[in-house]
């Protein structure tokens, strides 16, 4: 295929699909949807960046779409953040078992057993590499916030 329709199919998949990515260079960002009501305008930030078969996330809260704060209930602030995840890496063409590395930022380590409730659910094959760092707030009044890094299945090795 020459260099030129390479992202042309690029584009015409994302478009079939409804991809929400976009094109620099040999990167393709996944764009703020599932926190645009959160986003600022002409913010300098996107939920993911995929370079290769690799994809790079950004800081995820679990915020009540509704309210665009942390729910009072941890374990669903975890969900909704685990959702987030999950949609954003589905918005790249990623499962969840593509996770090789994840961060948590908590500000109570003693909610380490309640987000591990949560997170153990999504992931079905082996979990990925893991670490759980305190933090003395995050915005938008959230207990728990996740960035990560994915490598498609097919090319991960162990």
């Amino acid at each position: 295929m020459s260099s030129s329709v390479g992202p042309l199919v690029l584009t015409v998949v994302a478009l079939a699909f409804g991809l929400p990515l976009s094109e620099r260079g040999s990167e393709r960002t996944v764009e703020r949807s599932y926190f645009a009501h959160l986003a600022t305008p002409g913010a300098p930030s996107s939920d993911a960046v995929r370079t290769g078969n690799t994809l790079y996330l950004a800081g995820h809260l679990g915020l009540d779409p509704a309210t665009g704060a942390a729910p009072p209930d941890s374990a669903a602030e975890a969900r909704l953040l685990m959702q987030g995840i999950e949609r954003t890496m589905a918005g790249a063409g990623f499962r969840m078992d593509d996770l090789v590395a994840v961060t948590v930022f908590s500000t109570d380590a003693g909610l380490n057993g309640t987000f591990n409730a949560v997170y153990e659910s999504y992931f079905h094959r082996r979990y990925p590499a893991r670490s759980f760092v305190g933090a003395s707030e995050l915005q938008h009044g959230a207990h728990f916030e996740v960035a990560a890094i994915a490598v498609r299945t097919g090319h991960l090795q162990l």
